[in-house]
Order: structure tokens, then sequence, then C-alpha cells
């Protein structure tokens, strides 16, 4: 694909994301969303079982801001190191930092009280979005982008984008599962790092254009 067709994908997605955040804003402002919010918890934790619970509360470390900072500094070695690559260390980065600003800016904004249905972690701070899920997000998305042009077999791709999907889907749901989040939370913070790297993968690309073509037409 050529740069107008990438920067045309990026602009819809982040089109859709910013219309799908403000619509999930505006019903939890004017409490419309409630009742889905309630059928998604009372679905998802009717499943409980000391098993399950087990399981979510991994996939909830998995999505937290440790665990994060971990994942983050082995791609950036393995990015440096192994693949060679400069710029896309400053997409990653860019994006990391980005989604961790612009979640806790949200957050102050909309001062959402977490859910007391029943917790079952103590958890401090606003609900809306999910810092997890923006985490998620961000994260395997970028890391999805990062990755999939230097895996040669279909399937290999395939595998990135299922395992990527996963972990997005596990960790959103852990939140729920554990009480510390509305589904509302969950989708916002979906929505809110969607916008952000369809922003920031909007620049790479058109710095990374910009690049090549200057070095193309000096040769």
């Amino acid at each position: 694909m050529n740069l107008k067709t990438h920067l045309l994908i990026a602009f819809i997605i982040s089109l859709v994301c910013v219309v799908g955040f403000a619509f999930t804003s505006l019903f939890i402002s004017d409490h419309k969303i409630i009742d889905f919010d309630s059928d998604i918890i009372a679905a998802i934790q009717g499943l409980e079982s000391p098993l399950l619970t087990k399981v979510m509360k991994f996939f909830t470390f998995i999505g937290s801001t440790p665990v994060v900072i971990v994942l983050i500094i082995l791609l950036i070695i393995f990015l440096y190191k192994v693949l060679h690559h400069r710029l896309e260390l400053i997409l990653l980065i860019s994006a990391i930092l980005g989604s961790a600003v612009l979640n806790q800016i949200l957050k102050q904004v909309f001062h959402r009280i977490r859910p007391n249905f029943h917790r079952l972690i103590d958890i401090s701070g606003f609900s809306f979005p999910s810092g997890h899920a923006m985490n998620a997000f961000t994260v395997y998305v970028i890391v999805s982008f990062l990755l999939w042009r230097h895996i040669p077999s279909k399937w290999g791709r395939s595998l990135l984008i299922c395992i990527s999907t996963v972990m997005i889907l596990a960790i959103g749901i852990s939140r729920i599962y554990l009480g510390v989040h509305y589904p509302s939370d969950i989708i916002g913070g979906y929505l809110a790092s969607g916008f952000w790297l369809a922003v920031a993968i909007w620049f790479f690309q058109y710095y990374k254009e910009k690049v090549y073509n200057k070095k193309y037409k000096r040769g």
C-alpha cells in the first residue's frame, strides 16, 4: 500500500474510535449504559470459580504496569540489537508513553467511580477508561504492527494476530470479572487507545515515507 492509502486507513480508524469513544462517554454521562454494564458484569461474574479467578488474576497481572514495562524493555532490546531499528523505537516508546498519559488525562476528566458490585481484588483510582485495557491494546497492537513484516509465513502472522487479540480481550475481561471495571470502561479504553495508535502510526508512516523519498531523490 502507498502512503495515501496508509494515511487514509489511519484517519478512518482514528475517526471511528473518536466517534465511538464520544458516544460511550455520552451514554455513561447520561446513565444510559447502566443496564448494558450490569448485564455483562452479571454474565461474566456468574462464571466465577476458584480456578477461573486464578486465571483472571494472572491476566490482570500481565496487563499491569510493571509487566508492561518489562515487555517494552525486552522489545526495545530486540528491535535495537536484533533488527537494528531505531525509528521503530521512537514509535514504540511514544505509543506507550502517550497512551499512559492520555489514560490519566481522561480519568481526571470523567472521574468515574469504580463498580462496587462484587470485587475480588482491591484497587483505587477512577474507572473510565480502563488503564489495563489501554495498556493491553497499545502494547499488543504496536507489537503486531512492528513485527508483522518480519514474519515471512502467513501462519506465523496469523498466530501473531491471534495471540495479540486473545491477550487484549483476556486482559479486558479479567478486569470485569474481578469487579474493578465496568464493560464500558474496557470499551472506552480500547477506543481511546485505538485513536492514539492510529495517530502515532499515521505520523510514523508519514515521516518514514518522507525520509525514504528524500534518500531516493538524492540517489
